[in-house]
């Protein structure tokens, strides 16, 4: 096959378009073209009137010679020999193999470490300290209505991850040139996503979804022959020491069980916060690594869309508008938006009684009212002296802040833009209606905060109203407190996907730092299966 790049035509272009390009380009006839393959379809939206679409194509043949054609078309870095992104499984279990590896959570990136262990014979058994997705969200959506926690089932924890309740973002800035990220994209389709997510360049599929397709997953996993346990949480991860360095050989549950594996993953998720106690108490090596705190900003969809695509606003290709904003501030902080949720609604997310966190939840339509998106500062290693764990300390301090400033009832508070900006008194909402449950308070959000971190945001808000038209409008919402846009540490790995310090343990995902969103989680799943199954047959031969 041919690979076409950076096929660009406008957005309402005729249906047979693409054919008249992929005719001219190639110089061939409609008799030698046999299918057209939409591989990758985005759009550049820099000037919203005149919004382009951009295509990769995979073009199939016949009666070509292919090689003939690219040597005519060797200048073109545009024309090139379509890669293989057949997925290719690394390992396959013995059938007599009788030790099993473990996968401590079940975030995206246990549950795809799960199912390529389980795909290639190494029957994984999965420990998730939460309920199954679907018990899950009905104690979430309890937890919004009533004030009701349950701290081993919410927002953070529980099948599915934090990603769950989310917008269901599958598109990340990882390098994948082993084309992983398709494989995942792929799976998600054959447990019902929508087949779209394949090649559209800014994929999404929402909450609703994201739950009947995680359990299909868990089925085949257990299909397989691969064990899950709910509402199973590892009290700790057993180890002796062998020479310099440590060696696991299983986990203890908080029943007292004890499973043997010299193979465990974790990937725990970011709010994880006992676990990395007990790996740090155990002394397995890890880091301070930064984070973000800040608000979520909410905004009538219908503005974003305005001021995004022009005349082309409600455009069905092009859906409820997003945005990437950044701006480097006077007080050398950066201040950017993250986990944009067009057409969503801002949620309580906090694992932890007396403690308030905001996170953004979309559906599949993202078809609410309002626009919300995550404004946030970040933090350094150096702001706690590098060390691991004063991250965590920051976050809590922050949280059980908030929900005193919030009425002490997971209430969150809250302050209109133009307010904050002027540093005035929180006063009732007017025209955008804060989407937080179970409810907002409205308060002085500069109390909220660092000071360093208000003023950054301060600065940002009239600077991003230049790129995006009313942004800093008077009647926008803000919503606190935003504190895990990622985790606070980094448990440090080789290339092997070890430990640096503790054998048998692979770190990864969000929690230990080595993932941004589902998708790039889902990647480092898939990686470190593929290490832990090679790991195991090496083992085996010795």
């Amino acid at each position: 096959m041919i690979r076409l790049n950076q096929v660009k035509l406008p957005l309402d272009h005729n249906e047979d378009a693409l054919q008249q390009f992929v005719l001219t380009k190639l110089n061939i006839t409609e008799q030698q073209l046999v299918n057209i393959h939409v591989f990758k379809r985005g759009y550049d939206a820099r000037k919203k009137n005149q919004i382009t679409l951009i295509y990769t194509l995979d073009i199939t043949l016949i009666d070509v010679d292919e090689a003939a054609l690219l040597a005519d078309l060797s200048t073109d870095q545009n024309v090139r020999i379509s890669p293989n992104t057949d997925y290719q499984y690394v390992a396959s279990a013995p059938e007599d193999l009788e030790e099993r590896p473990i996968v401590i959570g079940m975030g995206p990136c246990g549950l795809f470490v799960a199912l390529i262990l389980a795909q290639m014979g190494f029957k994984p058994i999965v420990l998730e300290r939460g309920k199954s997705v679907h018990e899950r969200a009905k104690d979430t959506f309890r937890f919004w209505r009533t004030s009701e926690l349950n701290t081993e089932s919410n927002v953070q924890f529980g099948e599915g991850g934090a990603g769950t309740f989310s917008d269901g973002k599958l598109y990340s800035q990882v390098k994948d040139p082993g084309f992983k990220g398709l494989k995942v994209k792929q799976e998600f389709v054959t447990a019902g996503a929508p087949a779209e997510i394949i090649y559209v360049s800014k994929p999404h599929i929402g909450t609703y979804k994201l739950v009947t397709m995680v359990e299909k997953m868990r089925r085949k996993i257990i299909e397989l022959g691969g064990e899950i346990r709910f509402e199973t949480r590892v009290e700790e991860i057993n180890m002796e020491e062998q020479g310099e360095h440590k060696q696991v050989t299983g986990v203890t549950l908080h029943n007292g069980e004890v499973i043997n594996s010299r193979y465990v993953v974790a990937a725990v998720g970011h709010s994880a916060r006992d676990t990395f106690q007990m790996l740090h108490d155990k002394g397995v090596y890890m880091e301070a690594q930064s984070f973000s705190i800040g608000f979520r900003i909410e905004h009538k969809q219908e503005m974003i869309d305005q001021a995004r695509f022009g005349i082309n606003a409600g455009h069905p290709i092009l859906g409820a508008a997003d945005y990437k904003l950044v701006h480097h501030c006077k007080n050398g902080r950066s201040v950017y938006s993250f986990c944009m949720c067009p057409g969503g609604v801002v949620v309580a997310a906090t694992s932890e009684e007396h403690a308030v966190v905001t996170n953004g939840m979309s559906q599949y339509s993202r078809s609410e009212r309002n626009a919300n998106s995550a404004i946030v500062v970040g933090i350094s290693p150096e702001d706690f002296n590098n060390d691991p764990l004063q991250g965590v300390a920051l976050q809590r301090k922050l949280e059980r802040h908030a929900y005193v400033m919030g009425g002490s009832n997971y209430d969150a508070p809250a302050q209109m833009v133009g307010d904050f900006l002027a540093a005035g008194k929180g006063k009732p909402y007017e025209n955008v209606e804060p989407s937080y449950k179970p409810n907002v308070k409205m308060t002085d959000l500069s109390e909220a905060l660092p000071e360093f971190a208000i003023d950054a945001i301060r600065e940002a808000l009239p600077a991003f109203a230049k790129k995006i038209r009313g942004f800093d409008s008077k009647d926008a919402m803000l919503t606190g407190v935003e504190t895990r846009t990622s985790s606070p540490v980094q448990i440090k790995r080789g290339a092997d996907f070890q430990s640096l310090n503790t054998q048998g343990l692979y770190p990864g995902g969000e929690g230990a730092g080595y993932a941004g969103g589902i998708l790039s989680a889902g990647i480092d799943g898939i990686k470190i299966a593929e290490a832990v199954a090679l790991k195991m047959l090496a083992d085996l031969t010795e």
